[in-house]
């Protein structure tokens, strides 16, 4: 059934399904984008794709249209929109469909500086100050003695 949806999804670019398997639809299509992507049209990469979608032109479809428009887009080709309930089973319904906008991306703002002028310092890492009988917990016969009385003690 994913199968048919993803091949569906890669065809018309659009599909209205269910919440739940237009979440897995996703996923698979993400994932089948990505591989086009990498596979750069390799004959293994088309293989691997036509595992999952058996219809050929899809496949074509698949390397030779989607995966250059998402050649800039690191991740998140899908978007899923919820639309109203079923009106049989009042299942709640979802658009699947590919995100058409180029990616933007913000620019980084650089770290803030503390009121005075100084940067921010990063905190150290711990110190271990005890020896490495106390800072794992593990004591041996000997010391069961000394290390219940540092217990009292500390009390």
């Amino acid at each position: 059934m994913l199968r048919n949806m993803v091949t569906s999804l890669l065809e018309h670019e659009r599909i209205e399904t269910t919440d739940a398997k237009a979440k897995e639809v996703r996923s698979l299509a993400e994932r089948l984008i990505t591989l086009a992507k990498r596979g750069n049209g390799s004959v293994a990469a088309r293989r691997r794709a036509a595992r999952v979608v058996r219809d050929r032109a899809i496949v074509k479809k698949l390397f030779e249209e989607l995966a250059p428009r998402y050649a800039d887009r690191p991740g998140g080709y899908t978007r899923i929109v919820k639309v109203d309930n079923r009106l049989g089973d009042s299942a709640p319904l979802s658009i699947l469909q590919f995100v058409k906008e180029p990616v933007t991306f913000k620019e980084r703002k650089p770290r803030a500086e503390e009121p005075d002028g100084t940067a921010r310092r990063q905190p150290e890492p711990p110190k271990a100050t005890e020896g490495p009988a106390e800072a794992t917990g593990v004591v041996g016969e000997g010391e069961a003695v000394a290390a219940d009385t540092k217990a009292v003690e500390g009390a």
